[in-house]
């Protein structure tokens, strides 16, 4: 089983990734777990609890930096990957305490230092969001 935190930054409460389901050479699916006790469910909304899109476009880059490291990109002290476009976001459906959320991003292409990915999160087997996005490689001391 692959240690999430031996390849990105991000720490509790702010890592959204429990475990890697599938990798290949251009893609990367990982699975996040909604326990219902997290703090932003206590205001986002009470009494009818939902994911923040926000949040689900994070899980989709946290997966796209993890797919990054895992595929020999230095993620480290000195280098930090940053989002720098995000494209068609596309939100169909909620996300709820208790729900598994699958999350895959395939790889498009790189140009300089900048990676193109495509992610989307299943739950239940149905796309409920939808996005592309850039990742560039900077100076951590930048960040």
């Amino acid at each position: 089983m692959v240690n999430i935190k031996d390849f990105i930054p991000q720490r509790e409460p702010f890592l959204f990734v429990d475990e890697v389901i599938d990798r290949t050479e251009g893609s990367i699916t990982t699975k996040h777990t909604l326990k219902g006790d997290e703090d932003f469910f206590r205001g986002h909304f009470p009494g009818r609890p939902l994911f923040p899109g926000v949040l689900m476009c994070e899980a989709v880059f946290q997966t796209g930096a993890l797919y990054m490291s895992m595929n020999g990109t230095e993620i480290n002290q000195d280098k930090t990957a940053v989002v720098t476009r995000i494209q068609n976001a596309k939100f169909k459906n909620m996300a709820r305490p208790s729900d598994e959320l699958f999350i895959t991003v395939e790889f498009v292409e790189t140009l300089a230092n900048a990676s193109f990915m495509k992610g989307k999160i299943k739950v239940n087997n149905k796309v409920i969001m939808s996005i592309e996005f850039a990742v560039a490689l900077v100076d951590s001391s930048e960040v």
